[in-house]
């Protein structure tokens, strides 16, 4: 009787906590959209600059009401350290190990206000997600098509597009403050994806070095800090629709700032000898981050 109880309740938790996340999108994607419309209608760079605060505003109001949400119907136990010396008015790069979709709303939960509202970088077919695609169309986040080696070989002319968005997706972010937010990982980890990678990493995937270099590189002096993440879950890693029902009970997150020095900015395309001091400082960065995993008890 007690377990069915226990069942009931998650599920109505779930149903509650699932439903205030889709009454707060709707009620902050109405001023987003009339925001960005005119943004868009009206090319003047110091009315895109005003338009830009003010949506990076309502998006952190519909973080914080998120947040509240998470409050509410969940008793989570959280264990945060490191965040103590953020600002809200400089430039991040944010990089994370990836587990869940929990993980975005953890890393919103943790810098709301503190850093500048989180820019990610999706997959181009994601503007098609009711509601939020249209949310992350207006706040500039950067919509990424990825090509296969095999379509590239079919393909050559588009040798190199990536990279080419990925510099007009930085051009948008140098007027006002932004936390550029990469999964480097580039996927949720797994065993499986563990496996088959043969990860020398024991609670990690491999790290992708391509993308964060060529936003350093984009971003050229703007960006001044590397936020590096690490968060666990100590009872276990659970799926989204878990975390909604409250069966998440426990987060632990670690946030180190790092600098960025001139080191890491170089041409990962062409120059064969900074790829490699780049690589070689991400895999370090790496091993640190799973020996600290390893301390945190995951």
């Amino acid at each position: 009787m007690t377990s069915i109880f226990k069942n009931v309740s998650e599920l109505i938790t779930g149903i509650i906590s699932c439903l205030l996340y889709i009454i707060n999108t709707i009620f902050w994607v109405t001023p987003l959209m009339l925001v960005a419309f005119a943004k868009l209608i009206i090319p003047l760079e110091g009315w895109h600059r005003l338009c830009n605060r003010i949506l990076n505003s309502i998006a952190n109001s519909w973080i914080s009401i998120n947040n509240l949400n998470m409050r509410i119907t969940k008793r989570i136990k959280w264990d945060i350290h490191g965040d103590e010396k953020l600002k809200p008015d400089d430039w991040y790069l944010v990089l994370s190990n990836h587990q869940s979709w929990v993980d975005i709303l953890v890393l919103q939960k943790v810098f709301n206000r503190k850093i500048p509202f989180l820019k990610f970088f999706l997959k181009k077919e994601l503007i098609w997600v009711p509601l939020l695609g249209i949310a992350w169309w207006a706040l500039d986040f950067p919509f990424m098509k990825r090509y296969s080696q095999e379509f590239i070989k079919k393909n050559p002319h588009l040798i190199g597009k990536d990279i080419e968005i990925t510099r007009k997706a930085c051009e948008k972010f140098k007027s006002i403050p932004v936390s550029i937010m990469n999964f480097v990982e580039g996927t949720r980890f797994s065993r499986e994806k563990h496996s088959k990678q043969e990860s020398p990493f024991k609670n990690l995937l491999r790290p992708k070095a391509g993308g964060i270099a060529f936003v350093l590189s984009t971003m050229g002096e703007q960006l001044n800090h590397i936020v590096n993440v690490t968060i666990t879950y100590p009872r276990g890693v659970r799926s989204f629709w878990d975390f909604l029902c409250g069966k998440v009970k426990e987060i632990r997150v670690r946030v180190e700032t790092l600098p960025i020095t001139s080191e890491l900015r170089g041409d990962y395309a062409h120059d064969p000898g900074f790829r490699e001091k780049f690589q070689e400082w991400l895999n370090k960065l790496w091993s640190e981050k799973d020996l600290c995993i390893e301390s945190m008890g995951n």
